[in-house]
């Protein structure tokens, strides 16, 4: 039978972690007098005490390591966990939101998706806005972490292929996961940092500019304001994007940096293909814009490239409405949001490294159609690809193909029209945040959307955030007899 404790003994304690870092938004609302800060002594507290019994229920659990199955278990049991306690200062605070839109925020912040239920964003309790940024922050650096020691593991979605790359290439520098998931803390926060800093030195408010620093490094994209970062302009718009391409980059990588590789990131394919498809995607719409504001192309610029980096970073800031800017623009900014940006980054969606493999895979069978008689095997950073890592990433994109259509079809059942439905199922699935069209797109929201609509896309943000067979295996008969 399989054993739950040990998978419970480490969720328990993160809901406690949780738990007690409701306690800086307490102290912000504590500081502004506003009256709203016992929302979350209480919060914390019940989130804090039911952390606490879950892992002392759990603490006889054996030390040995975690199963195959347990590790699943706890991967997708964490991100099922934690939103349902983080969506406790929602329904207890000034929002006073029910159960649906408060777990849809929660799911939405930890998932690091930035889709939002929450209107009248620019009068709330500055502790509740801090809240939705610490959630963020914490899942971006939990999804990290997740993609270098479990993913790889699990054999998820082609993610073997990094394996040996987050430990064994370290050697006797880094010789064990718990070392790699700490140095990635550390450049995660020094980042966040770095970020405050710059924000500041460019005229942001300290509140401000420490929310969305958690925000922008997490790839997150929730904002203290009803128009996200329409609200800042300028040179503010160069610097957000910047960070949000440094966090859409493995981080691996830059432990890799820190440890004497100073071409770790250059001699990364990822980073050579994410660079050059944003370079070549912000080309395209700077054209577009040209066209519309010959005289502003400076303006046309900078829109275009924090427009393009935002979506496809999966951060989901938006700083005006590019449903104006015509067809091709809007269509653009659908198919971005499903490239998304490294393995082992903050960012979510498909991944660069998977289009790679696709491609290096259908040159090879081209190859194959040319030359019967030849061997040309698929090859990734100069190495040859295994079969079951291309099965495993043809299959993770037919997974979410398919996926993508039975959500667009039932959030199309609940009465939303065809480019809400579609274009919401894709913002969800690939943790983008904005969709398309008049209700959902950078202008808008989700609050209007009805409530079983919102529980039908708070499941897709979980799927999508744990690359989608994370959490499908756990569904499988067998993986319960196992």
């Amino acid at each position: 039978m399989l054993d739950m404790r040990p998978v419970g003994y480490v969720i328990g304690l993160l809901v406690a972690v949780m738990g007690v870092t409701m306690m800086l938004p307490m102290l912000v609302d504590v500081y502004d007098g506003n009256g709203h800060w016992p929302v979350f002594i209480e919060a914390g507290l019940i989130t804090i005490l039911g952390g606490s019994l879950i892992a002392l229920a759990c603490s006889n659990a054996g030390r040995a390591g975690l199963t195959i199955q347990q590790t699943f278990l706890l991967t997708s049991g964490v991100w099922f966990m934690l939103p349902l306690f983080g969506a406790l200062p929602f329904m207890l605070g000034a929002t006073e939101a029910g159960l649906t839109d408060a777990v849809f925020e929660a799911m939405s912040g930890l998932t690091t998706t930035g889709a939002t239920v929450l209107t009248g964003l620019d009068d709330l309790p500055r502790g509740l806005l801090l809240w939705r940024g610490i959630m963020q922050w914490l899942g971006g650096i939990g999804i990290v972490v997740v993609a270098m020691v479990f993913l790889p593991e699990l054999r998820v979605g082609g993610m073997q292929i990094f394996k040996s790359e987050a430990f064994d290439t370290f050697g006797k520098i880094l010789p064990r996961a718990g070392q790699i998931a700490t140095q990635i803390s550390v450049i995660y926060l020094w980042l966040t940092l770095a970020c405050i800093i710059c924000y500041l030195m460019l005229g942001m408010a300290f509140f401000d500019a420490f929310v969305h620093a958690l925000t922008t490094v997490s790839t997150g994209g929730f904002s203290n304001y009803d128009a996200s970062f329409g609200t800042f302009s300028g040179p503010l718009e160069y610097v957000a994007s910047i960070f949000m391409v440094l966090a859409a980059l493995p981080f691996v990588r830059y432990v890799q940096l820190i440890n004497g590789n100073p071409l770790a990131l250059h001699r990364d394919p990822q980073v050579r293909g994410f660079l050059l498809t944003v370079a070549v995607l912000v080309c395209a719409i700077f054209v577009v814009l040209l066209r519309v504001f010959p005289q502003h192309w400076e303006q046309s610029l900078r829109e275009s490239l924090f427009n393009i980096t935002s979506i496809i970073s999966g951060t989901g800031y938006a700083s005006v409405d590019y449903m104006g800017w015509g067809p091709f623009a809007v269509a653009l900014f659908f198919f971005t949001g499903l490239i998304g940006g490294c393995a082992g980054s903050t960012s979510c969606s498909i991944k660069i490294f998977r289009y790679q493999l696709l491609f290096a895979s259908i040159r090879a069978q081209l190859r194959r159609i040319r030359s019967p008689h030849g061997i040309f095997t698929p090859r990734y950073d100069g190495r040859p690809v295994g079969p079951d890592v291309l099965s495993s990433v043809m299959s993770f994109f037919m997974f979410f193909v398919v996926t993508l259509g039975v959500v667009s079809v039932t959030l199309g059942m609940t009465g939303l029209d065809f480019t809400t439905s579609v274009s919401g199922a894709a913002a969800a699935l690939a943790n983008i945040g904005p969709g398309l069209g008049e209700i959902i797109g950078p202008a808008g929201n989700y609050s209007s959307l009805n409530d079983t609509a919102k529980w039908i896309l708070t499941a897709a943000m979980l799927i999508g955030r744990l690359e989608l067979m994370a959490v499908y295996v756990i569904l499988t008969v067998k993986f319960w007899r196992a």
